[in-house]
C-alpha cells in the first residue's frame, strides 16, 4: 500500500468541516485503500469543494481533459467524489466528498466483510471525535403521528413535508445495519428504509442501485420505519435536505456513539419534547423499549426526562392508550439549524478551528 498517497487524501478529508481524524494505527489509510486505487486517491486529494469541470481540473493539475473526464465519472459513480453542476455553470463538475456523510454511505452496493471490519476498527478508534463537535452532523425530525394538532411545524421539521416538497424519491438498504450484520452483530430492524430525495424530477437512475419510489411509497416507507421503532434524522440544516436516515442505536454510526463510545450528545434534537398525559397513562411500560435515548422512566406513570428526550416521537407509536404526544419546546430551548449546508460547514469549521478556504 502506498501509505503516503492515502495519507494525503485522509488529511484532505480531515480539512473538511465533517472531519476524518487520523488513528495511530493508520486504520483510515487501509480503509481508503479498500475504497480506491492510489491513482484515484491522488486525484481525489487534489479536488476542491467547489465543483470544477474536467477541463478546469486539467488546466489546474495538468493532464488530458477527456481522460480525466472518464476517471472522474467512474469515481463519482462509485461514490468516491461528488458530481453536479459546475460552479462556473459550464457543465458537469466534480469535487471532494466528505467521508461521513458521503463516501462511506455511498458504499451500500459494495460493502463486504473486509470493509465492514475496517470501518468498525476506525469507528472504535476515531469516530467519537467527529460526534462531539457542534453543530452536530445529524438532526432528529419527529414522527408525524406523534405531533399534536394544531401545532406549529416548520417544513424543515417535518419528515412528511420534506418528502412532499421533493420531486424524486428513492430508497437504499441501510449501510449501518449492513455493516453490523457483516461483522456478526445483526439487528431486527428493516434494511430498506434509508431514503434519498431530490428537488429534480426523475433524478435517480435505477442502475445506481437506488430503488425508485413514488411520493406515496416514500411516505409509506416513513410510516413503516417509524412503526419499526426507527428514528428519522436528516442533515443538520434547513434547506437542501436530500436524505432521511431511519436510525437505530444498535447499528447507526451516530446513535451507537451514546452507548458504545460514551458520547452523551450525538445528534441535534428536534424542536419538540415528549409529554405524558398522566390521566391516560396506565403505566404499562411498552414505550420504554422504544426510547433509544434513555429519556423515559416508569414509576406509577411514565416520566419524561426533557434533557434526554430528542423529540423523535417513536415511543408515542408504542403507546396503546395514546398517552404520549410531542409538544413544542419553549423558544429558548430550541436550536435553529443553520439555513444551508454551506452555513453548517462554516459553523462546523469554526468549531474545529480549520480554514475551509484551503479546500475551496
Amino acid at each position: 500500500m502506498n501509505e503516503e498517497v492515502y495519507r494525503r487524501l485522509a488529511e484532505r478529508l480531515d480539512q473538511l468541516a465533517h472531519g476524518f481524524p487520523a488513528t495511530e494505527e493508520g486504520v483510515e489509510l487501509r480503509l481508503l485503500a479498500w475504497l480506491c486505487s492510489p491513482e484515484e486517491a491522488a486525484l481525489a486529494a487534489e479536488l476542491r469543494l467547489t465543483l470544477e469541470t474536467p477541463a478546469e481540473i486539467a488546466a489546474r493539475l495538468g493532464g488530458n481533459p477527456e481522460s480525466l473526464r472518464s476517471q472522474l465519472k467512474e469515481m463519482a459513480r462509485r461514490g468516491l467524489i461528488k458530481a453536479g453542476r459546475a460552479a462556473t455553470g459550464r457543465g458537469l463538475g466534480y469535487g471532494l466528498l466528505p467521508f461521513v456523510v458521503g463516501i462511506y454511505e455511498y458504499q451500500f452496493n459494495t460493502i463486504d466483510a473486509e470493509m465492514a471490519q475496517l470501518f468498525e476498527s476506525y469507528y472504535q478508534k476515531a469516530f467519537g471525535r467527529m460526534l462531539t463537535l457542534r453543530p452536530f452532523v445529524h438532526r432528529v425530525i419527529p414522527v408525524q403521528e406523534a405531533l399534536t394538532s394544531p401545532l406549529e411545524v416548520r417544513p424543515f421539521e417535518s419528515a412528511a413535508d420534506i418528502v412532499n416538497n421533493s420531486l424524486s424519491w428513492g430508497v437504499v438498504d441501510c449501510l449501518c445495519r449492513q455493516q453490523q450484520a457483516l461483522i456478526g452483530n445483526p439487528c431486527n430492524h428493516p434494511l430498506d428504509v434509508c431514503m434519498v430525495l431530490s428537488p429534480v424530477a426523475d433524478a435517480f437512475h435505477p442502475l445506481s442501485g437506488i430503488r425508485l419510489l413514488t411520493r406515496e411509497q416514500a411516505l409509506a416507507t416513513l410510516r413503516r420505519a417509524a412503526e419499526a421503532g426507527l428514528v428519522h434524522s436528516v442533515s443538520n440544516n434547513q434547506e437542501g435536505l436530500w436524505y432521511i436516515c431511519n436510525c437505530c442505536a444498535c447499528a447507526c454510526g451516530v446513535l451507537r456513539g451514546m452507548a458504545e463510545l460514551g458520547v452523551a450528545n450525538v445528534i441535534a434534537r428536534s424542536a419538540f419534547v415528549n409529554q405524558v398525559d398522566e390521566a391516560v397513562c396506565v403505566g404499562c411500560g411498552l414505550c420504554l423499549d422504544r426510547c433509544q435515548f434513555g429519556a423515559l422512566q416508569l414509576q406509577d406513570r411514565v416520566q419524561v426526562d426533557p434533557v434526554r428526550c430528542v423529540g423523535c416521537g417513536v415511543c408515542a407509536l408504542a403507546c396503546p392508550e395514546g398517552a404520549l404526544v410531542l409538544v413544542r419546546r419553549p423558544d429558548h430551548e430550541i436550536e435553529i439549524p443553520p439555513l444551508t449546508e454551506a452555513a453548517w460547514q462554516e459553523q462546523r469549521a469554526a468549531a474545529r478551528g480549520i480554514d475551509l478556504e484551503r479546500v475551496r
